[in-house]
């Protein structure tokens, strides 16, 4: 279920929004039976929906008989409570199904704190909603203080929780500073996957690399991130390391928990922006991208393209034609920078060129030796 309003700055269509939706409904797991659009100046406080579409989703429930309904945008504690009391099934917003599939998805202990963190500050402000039959019984002795006394106890046990965690987490950080320390001294270059979502970063790091790390036609397929070692065509060696990939509406809380692991692409000295082209929202997906990277400051950070999936594009041809391919490209978005590079990485199309683009921007960003002081 989504909602347009006059106020949305986003370049994404509600169709591609809820196309979205589903697509990760159905990694969480759910099965999409139907969808819903409104247009509105801007969504209800109450019910987030008007009236009248909230009176067609009602009806809608003898016909259909679901048993959950997602919602595009996170909903307040508020409207999620009013909307499951008018339409008597469960409710959840984008973020609680996006950090769903992230629980499902972490496998290492990192990426569970990381994620147990996220679900615990996305609960705290939640948790008014889960004592509020108490307050309708009115007053009276067993009524509203115990309702209250077990709500105060909850919101204390989570931000213990919430502290040990962020401690535990904070000790991530201080190992993997320790670790990035020794690879800088090996002078090792980090090369760090970024993109939207299922473009085939981990594909690609398997393909460059073979890394062996799970590959899944899903979105958030691998959560954990991975890190291999490549040679470069001029025998050099860097370090390829795979992040967990963006996506639109990515909660704050979730950007706030992944913090150790985003401080990766800090300290990459390349990024390898992989963009799925195949993709009918491909330059939204890249807007996306570079607008968290901006909030990350990372804007300025040197960076190649790889566009991949061009395999779907052509998919009459049998073999890799990089002049056709090209020309293609060409014809649809314009010339391409010499830092952009054509590829499949499910075909390996392309990978000899992108090494060679790698290696050529990796010896850009190494600093000059320094200059031996004359003996005197």
């Amino acid at each position: 279920m989504s909602v347009a309003t006059d106020r949305a700055s986003s370049n994404w269509s509600a169709e591609d929004s809820l196309k979205e939706l589903a697509q990760l409904a159905s990694t969480a797991g759910a099965e999409v039976i139907g969808q819903l659009k409104q247009k509105l100046p801007a969504p209800s406080r109450v019910y987030y929906l008007g009236k009248g579409k909230l009176e067609e989703l009602q009806a809608l429930r003898k016909s259909k008989d679901y048993t959950l309904v997602i919602f595009d945008d996170e909903l307040t504690p508020v409207q999620q409570q009013n909307l499951e009391e008018a339409l008597k099934v469960k409710i959840i917003d984008r973020v609680a199904l996006i950090l769903d599939i992230f629980a499902k998805h972490a496998h290492t202990h990192e990426g569970k704190l990381q994620v147990e963190l996220a679900q615990h500050q996305y609960l705290l402000p939640r948790l008014a909603g889960q004592w509020s039959h108490l307050e309708r019984l009115g007053g009276g002795i067993g009524t509203r203080g115990p309702g209250e006394s077990q709500l105060e106890t909850d919101r204390r046990l989570i931000r213990r929780k919430i502290h040990r965690l962020k401690n535990q987490l904070e000790e991530v950080r201080k190992h993997r500073r320790l670790y990035r320390r020794q690879r800088q001294k090996s002078g090792i270059a980090i090369v760090a996957l970024v993109g939207y979502t299922n473009t085939g970063k981990s594909t690609l790091l398997n393909s460059l690399s073979r890394a062996g790390v799970f590959v899944e036609d899903k979105l958030f397929a691998t959560l954990d991130p991975t890190t291999r070692r490549l040679t470069l065509p001029d025998k050099s060696n860097v370090l390829l390391s795979d992040t967990v990939g963006f996506i639109r509406k990515l909660p704050p809380m979730v950007i706030s928990a992944f913090r150790a692991t985003l401080e990766e692409l800090s300290e990459a000295d390349l990024l390898l922006h992989v963009v799925d082209l195949s993709a009918g929202n491909a330059a939204e997906q890249c807007q996306v991208v570079e607008e968290i990277l901006a909030d990350l400051n990372l804007s300025d950070k040197p960076m190649v393209t790889a566009l991949n999936k061009i395999d779907l594009l052509l998919d009459k041809e049998k073999s890799w034609d990089e002049k056709k391919a090209t020309a293609y490209l060409s014809r649809r978005t314009g010339p391409a920078s010499e830092n952009t590079v054509l590829i499949s990485a499910v075909k390996g199309w392309g990978l000899e060129k992108l090494r060679k683009t790698i290696n050529r921007a990796v010896r850009k960003t190494e600093k000059p030796a320094a200059l031996k002081q004359p003996s005197k």
